[in-house]
């Protein structure tokens, strides 16, 4: 997360223009016939956007003006799928607005780097998996749970990086080469954690996870009767 005071005004418009519109498309987008009419469903956004919520205040501020902390997305995605995910961590976001731990300039580029990003990146592997079918369950939780968490989060950290550096605002470590070595700190727990949730959910409550196809991975092996027993 990047405080407001280490970005220029061209990039607190640039994110809004880029993460409102992504807004106003998920909330035309988002099954709201079903989403009120199906009490489960309402529960299980309402427990997202606060497990959500209480996992971005687990965060590390720096003096600098940045912030780590777990972004959790992918999970969400694969829940939710990808308009309510967008608006769920919208709603996260104005939480910790409410709370003082984030600032009302920089919510349109923080946006764009711990929603928008990990969303997209994280629908476009889940439908990728889906046009290739597989049938081997682990196929699903490393390509739609492990890597996108990984991939998202390494494009966050960059993509972050490129804004403070066009900018100008923040003084660039010397130690910037060697930072290659520190991006398995952050991208390794991201994956383990948003791994490990969607593999818990596949395991428990298959039903919950929006992106999952459980007739295909959780289908009782064929058995042609006419074979011999």
């Amino acid at each position: 997360m990047i405080a407001a005071e280490l970005l220029s005004p061209a990039s607190q418009v640039i994110g809004w223009t880029l993460y409102l519109p992504m807004l106003l498309w998920a909330i035309w987008r988002a099954p709201w016939l079903e989403l009120f009419s199906d009490l489960r469903r309402q529960h299980l956004v309402f427990a997202t956007v606060f497990v959500l919520f209480v996992l971005w205040l687990v965060r590390r501020d720096f003096a600098s003006g940045l912030s780590y902390h777990i972004i959790g997305m992918t999970a969400v995605t694969l829940l939710l799928d990808w308009p309510l995910a967008i608006l769920a961590g919208f709603v996260a976001q104005l939480g910790m607005l409410l709370l003082g731990r984030q600032d009302m300039a920089a919510l349109g580029v923080n946006g764009v780097l711990l929603v928008l990003i990990p969303v997209l990146v994280t629908e476009l592997c889940a439908l990728r998996v889906e046009r290739a079918q597989p049938r081997n369950l682990f196929v699903y939780i490393f390509f739609s749970g492990f890597f996108p968490a990984a991939l998202a989060v390494l494009l966050c950290i960059l993509a972050g990086l490129g804004v403070l550096w066009v900018d100008g605002l923040f003084p660039m470590p010397p130690w910037l080469g060697d930072f290659v070595g520190f991006l398995w700190l952050v991208i390794f727990p991201e994956a383990f954690i948003n791994g490990m949730i969607v593999t818990a959910l596949v395991v428990f409550y298959p039903d919950w996870l929006e992106t999952f196809n459980r007739s295909r991975y959780l289908a009782a092996p064929w058995k042609d009767d006419n074979l011999p027993h």
